[in-house]
């Protein structure tokens, strides 16, 4: 067949297609390996004049675009009557179904809630890398070089000295190193431990570290702040308590203990019958971290508390199992 009767024929099967089967049988037909047109490219090399082998080229070349050219005019026109077809039976005057409106994590919420409530304070947000030097995060906090929570099995160890911070309070280093006080910051952020998951264990979670440093700062001024604190997160009328307890960081510490949220410190299951829940660590900043910072202790002292972030979270919106946090269960996160 020459090659303007094939052009005809071209032309003329293009304009049947009906389906995607025939559309592909076009195709294969004549650009397919065993294809009318692909036949008359392989007989190019019995045509020996250089113009006339050139000129068949062309024209063959030119059957080639035509057949994509109607099989793309084809596959569009065949995907809008599939569409159509779709569409049918849609009654396109009916409202529109109404959109679901995103929400905050309740980790990001329950974030915002303590940062606003110390700055309304005064106290300035800082933020710190996540992978920090040991240095900062164990030694110049006055942890000892055996202390437990430098182990493999406590710590995500990298290589030449850092770490994924295990808190916050390396933040409160870089802070004093850069800065003379008087300083009052907070330092939000995520941090990591080598944590079994479970219902109150994670080795990602989160963290909100907080510390003042000046001239004439008290135990009493912690005590304070702690408690307008407490009162702004979960409520007027619940009352605290501090306990003695231990940090390398801070002499004298304690652990902060919230009345229960659930029962109000009558007893009951959530706080173990106690009627208190433990919220947070404390104390005075140690006179061995003023001297890391270059900092004098015979002029500055100061205070530092840190707390869990999804603890506090926990405990607001009485969720039993931290996991719920990170699973991403429509049906919890839509609660917020």
């Amino acid at each position: 067949m020459d090659i303007q009767s094939l052009k005809k024929e071209i032309e003329s099967e293009g304009e049947k297609i009906k389906t995607a089967s025939e559309l592909a049988s076009f195709k294969a037909g004549y650009t397919g390996k065993k294809g009318s047109v692909t036949l008359l490219f392989e007989g190019l090399k019995e045509i020996k004049d250089r113009d006339e082998k050139k000129e068949k080229g062309m024209q063959i070349n030119a059957l080639k675009n035509l057949v994509e050219e109607i099989s793309a005019l084809k596959e569009k026109e065949l995907i809008s009557l599939k569409r159509a077809e779709e569409l049918k039976d849609i009654d396109v005057t009916l409202p529109p179904h109404e959109a679901a409106q995103g929400s905050l994590h309740p980790i990001n919420l329950v974030m915002d809630s303590i940062n606003s409530v110390f700055m309304r304070m005064g106290f300035t947000i800082e933020e710190g890398p996540d992978i920090e030097l040991a240095e900062y995060n164990f030694t110049a906090l006055n942890f000892p070089d055996d202390h437990p929570a430098m182990d493999m099995h406590d710590t995500f160890h990298m290589e030449n000295g850092y770490v994924l911070r295990t808190h916050t309070s390396p933040i409160q280093i870089r802070a004093m190193l850069k800065r003379q006080p008087p300083l009052k910051i907070i330092a939000p952020g995520r941090v990591y431990r080598r944590d079994a998951v479970d219902a109150s264990h994670s080795p990602v979670f989160h963290q909100v570290e907080g510390f003042m440093v000046a001239t004439d700062v008290k135990f009493s001024d912690l005590k304070g702040i702690l408690n307008v604190f407490t009162e702004e997160i979960f409520g007027a009328g619940l009352k605290t308590r501090f306990r003695p307890s231990f940090f390398p960081f801070t002499e004298p510490s304690a652990e902060v203990d919230v009345q229960c949220v659930n029962c109000r410190g009558k007893g009951c299951k959530t706080c173990k019958s106690t009627g208190w829940l433990e919220i947070m660590g404390c104390g005075m900043i140690h006179v061995n971290v003023f001297k890391a910072v270059n900092y004098d202790p015979e002029k500055y002292t100061g205070f530092a508390f840190g707390m869990g972030v999804e603890r506090v979270a926990m405990l607001k919106y009485g969720i039993s199992d931290m996991r719920h946090f990170f699973e991403n269960d429509i049906r919890f996160l839509k609660q917020f």
